[in-house]
């Protein structure tokens, strides 16, 4: 891999001198707005498979801690792991679209997450500045989740090792960031039952607990779509704003594979998360692109409004938060 540059890169050396200084201005009123922030990232999808992808995204997280923000990253590696599997001849079925996870194959989440995908996005944020801290869930017992047993249906299930989190001790992510540190997560957990042993939770989850936890003000979530569709796949009917309730609504007109990251956003602002942003990971410095400019990209839940307990009948719903 070669640090070519990016179209970003390219687009803003094609600017004018005027046009660059004006780009800057407009980051600088958003730099001041987040300085101080702790920013939650849930890395994945193209940006995690993509060599260029994952220069631009570990780039953007540079440029936020610079900046004076908290970033911290929390990623899967559901194709990663897949793949390894596939190699090693373990199969591990789904249920309800999640993998059946044996002991065996626990094994390979943990190896593949900690000591694959979780390295490789430490080194690429390590290229100039050595901040990058890889840890995993079990650590510090920062997240720990109590086995899944119960299916979509109601009906008893063997999930195996997957747990759903019950609990976070953000202890060790603080103390890494008052280091000056960027904490990166890899989402395994201690079974709260047995803590001598691991389960494999859901990467979204877990970034959505760890921003409640630390009471973040904005948890972004990479996808490799542009946002969420009222009508999927519609691209027209693309949201870029959207309050909880109004989420809620869209029920089954939302993707199924986009259903678990609304339920983290919806876990998250309940948790007191300040706003959720959703976004295309594969354009360049997506995350930047949402935090540093007015236009933004993806889609942004926030909380509904808190009505005055003087107001009565039917009041309209403003979505005017600035992005």
């Amino acid at each position: 891999m070669t640090d070519t540059p990016s179209a970003m890169h390219e687009a803003i050396a094609s600017l004018s001198a005027p046009r660059r200084a004006e780009v800057l201005v407009e980051a600088l009123s958003w730099m001041r707005e987040l300085r101080g922030s702790i920013v939650v990232i849930k890395y994945g999808g193209h940006a995690m498979t993509d060599p260029d992808a994952q220069l631009s995204f570990a780039a953007d997280v540079q440029f936020l801690h610079q900046a004076g923000m908290f970033p911290v990253v929390v990623h899967g590696g559901g194709p990663q792991v897949s793949a390894m599997l596939t190699r090693l001849g373990i199969e591990t079925p789904f249920v309800d679209g999640v993998r059946v996870t044996t002991p065996e194959a626990m094994e390979i989440v943990r190896m593949v997450l900690t000591g694959s995908v979780q390295r490789r996005l430490i080194g690429l944020l390590n290229r100039r500045d050595n901040l990058a801290i890889g840890i995993s869930g079990e650590d510090g017992a920062l997240l720990r989740a109590q086995r899944r047993r119960i299916g979509s249906d109601g009906s008893a299930r063997d999930f195996g090792l997957v747990g759903d989190i019950c609990g976070v001790d953000t202890g060790a992510v603080i103390d890494l960031l008052e280091a000056g540190r960027i904490p990166v997560i890899s989402s395994i957990a201690l079974d709260d039952e047995d803590p001598t042993q691991v389960l494999n939770i859901n990467a979204d989850a877990a970034a959505s607990a760890i921003a409640a936890a630390l009471h973040a003000p904005k948890l972004l979530m990479l996808t490799d779509v542009e946002g969420i569709y009222a009508n999927y796949p519609d691209p027209s009917s693309l949201i870029t704003k959207i309050t909880v309730s109004h989420l809620r609504e869209l029920g089954e007109s939302i993707s199924s594979g986009m259903i678990p990251k609304v339920d983290a956003c919806v876990e998250a602002i309940a948790g007191g998360v300040g706003a959720v942003h959703i976004i295309d990971g594969r354009m360049p410095h997506s995350v930047l692109v949402e935090l540093m400019t007015d236009e933004g990209n993806g889609t942004m839940v926030i909380p509904d409004p808190v009505l005055d307990e003087a107001d009565t009948g039917d009041a309209a719903i403003s979505l005017d938060t600035p992005r």
